[in-house]
């Protein structure tokens, strides 16, 4: 699988700002973990292995570290391109620095809610303008100080990038997320990992982060393969009748696998740990797709899964339900009428109630879908036509290597009937 572009974003900003030499091996040529590799360049100039990583290059990427006070200040807007993840977490990592920057993006991005990551930004110290809302942002950061924040709504981006930040503020820093109740499942705990795998003065527990001020050193470490990821082909062996697909050098992460039992797959035992992060085997052996339940306290930590749970649920026996999928809306694209237009163009049935996306089930007949644009959407579409009953087209599927470069040709491998029209 292609690395974990979750983790590559925060590995990527760590190494720019440790204290020394770092080396990261398996980071994906994805175009969301491009557009961060690009703006640490710009922030951190002279990087030769970033520089021809970024040129096609593979193996080990090492970027030399200068600490947090070695990132300069650029001088005209940091591209994020299409990820959110980016531009939320460079907000954090900057929210420190004592000088003025601009965050944009694509026109995708530009339509995307940023007032949850600023607002906590400010209470710290740092000037964060949005534009009603939605990138651009500017960060003019600095003298940042410790807070407790209680996040309105369940992010791991957010909570990343408070955590970035708290890093480099004065006092100690909570992140309080034991409001939304037991029910309701955990962020995904990448940057929490990472900075206590390093040293950092990083306390988790009960739905708790604390942070203080540390700088971490450089590091070395090979990316885990992307779950997320893996869920595409788990779903297609899901729908697909005698299937038999195991996915290795995964990671396996807690927080990463509520999809899992979802689509009848299971995790294999832990094979090493890398900088807090266990890494191993999921698996989906042989069986039929089962239809799928997903409550509003369950929705945020498959929030990246849902298409290719959606995937799945068109092929299965009665109605799936996918419960307070209101963040859908503001992905890359309205997910979630993205996928209910897309399911019901290859001949499903699916619509949405409130913010409720339900899926009829019983199989897709086949015909023609749009990604949107989306590579979430492009992913799930090829998947669910995989099992439709005649041939579909899937509309603009190159926006797959956003997240999976080779989405395809790996499809391919396992045996899928697929061809690209340029």
């Amino acid at each position: 699988m292609p690395g974990d572009k979750s983790i590559a974003h925060r590995w990527l900003l760590l190494a720019a700002t440790g204290d020394g030499d770092s080396e990261i091996d398996d980071l994906p040529q994805a175009d969301d973990v491009r557009s961060t590799a690009a703006c640490v360049l710009r922030l951190t100039p002279a990087q030769p292995g970033l520089e021809a990583w970024l040129r096609g290059g593979d193996g080990p990427v090492r970027i030399a570290g200068r600490g947090w006070g070695g990132l300069a200040a650029p001088a005209w807007p940091l591209d994020c391109g299409n990820s959110g993840t980016t531009l939320r977490l460079l907000a954090g990592a900057l929210a420190g620095r004592p000088f003025a920057c601009v965050l944009d993006g694509d026109e995708s991005l530009a339509a995307r809610p940023m007032e949850r990551v600023a607002e906590p930004l400010r209470l710290m110290g740092a000037e964060v303008h949005t534009e009603d809302g939605r990138p651009p942002l500017q960060v003019i950061g600095g003298g940042l100080r410790g807070i407790e924040y209680r996040p309105p709504v369940p992010s791991a981006q957010v909570k990343g990038a408070v955590l970035l930040a708290a890093v480099q503020a004065e006092g100690e820093t909570l992140i309080d997320e034991s409001a939304f109740g037991t029910d309701v499942a955990p962020t995904r705990d990448h940057t929490e990992r990472v900075l206590a795998a390093l040293g950092a003065p990083v306390e988790a527990a009960d739905g708790r982060v604390s942070a203080r001020a540390f700088q971490h050193p450089g590091f070395g470490g090979r990316v885990p393969g992307d779950p997320s990821a893996a869920a595409f082909l788990l779903a297609g062996a899901a729908i697909l009748s005698g299937s038999d697909v195991e996915v290795r050098g995964v990671g396996v992460n807690p927080s990463r696998l509520a999809f899992a039992s979802l689509v009848g797959a299971a995790a294999g035992p832990v094979e090493e740990e890398v900088l807090g992060e266990p890494v191993g085997s999921l698996a989906r052996r042989d069986g039929e797709p089962r239809s799928i339940e997903v409550t509003d306290a369950l929705l945020p930590a498959v929030v990246d899964e849902v298409p290719a749970l959606t995937a799945v649920a068109a092929h299965a026996e009665g109605e799936s339900r996918f419960r307070g999928a209101a963040e859908l809306r503001v992905k890359e694209s309205d997910r979630l009428e993205g996928l209910a237009m897309g399911l019901r163009g290859l001949g499903g049935e699916a619509e949405i109630q409130g913010d409720d996306l339900v899926v009829g089930g019983g199989g897709l007949a086949g015909g023609e879908a749009d990604s949107q644009a989306d590579h979430r959407l492009a992913m799930a579409l090829a998947v669910a036509a995989l099992g439709a009953e005649r041939e579909s087209v899937i509309h603009d599927v190159q926006w797959a290597a956003v997240s999976f470069p080779g989405f395809v040709e790996t499809l391919r491998s396992l045996g899928a009937d697929l061809e690209v029209e340029e």
